[in-house]
């Protein structure tokens, strides 16, 4: 009878020992509002706050991209005005109007407005290939992947 008495007891026990190892409650998450924190507004400095200097960079940096790249050929116009790319012209390859888009914003525009049009013939190509559907890749005959099948 005494040690039907004595587990409430140990279960008590057991249950306050372990209150007294618990580690402090962890930090509720920073009040502080993110929009006035310095590291928020350095960045909403950065997207709004353009000068004419960092747009001229800009653009030079956007131009010095497409002529390292074989979209060059095409000599797309860039103006930038505050953080804003806006790219024009008219090219023969589909591929290479969002090539000119990702090359924009990697070399730092907020915003990219790409007005750049392609020809009939690219948009003819392009849908030429969606008709087809997926092409397999070729491979040589001899070729030691094709004498495995």
């Amino acid at each position: 009878m005494t040690i039907t008495r004595s587990i409430p007891a140990l279960v008590f026990l057991a249950a306050t020992a372990g209150l007294s190892q618990t580690q402090p409650a962890a930090k509720p998450a920073s009040t502080t509002n993110k929009a006035t924190s310095p590291t928020a507004q350095s960045r909403n400095r950065a997207t709004t706050g353009h000068s004419a200097q960092s747009d001229a960079e800009l653009e030079k940096q956007i131009r010095a991209r497409f002529a390292q790249s074989k979209i060059n050929e095409d000599k797309f116009e860039v103006h930038v005005q505050g953080g804003r790319a806006t790219l024009t012209g008219k090219t023969n390859v589909l591929q290479h109007k969002g090539v000119a888009t990702r090359m924009a914003r990697t070399a730092g525009a907020s915003e990219v407005i790409n007005n750049i049009e392609p020809s009939q013939e690219a948009i003819d190509k392009a849908a030429g290939n969606l008709t087809k559907g997926r092409r397999r890749a070729q491979v040589k005959r001899g070729d030691a992947r094709s004498e495995s099948q």
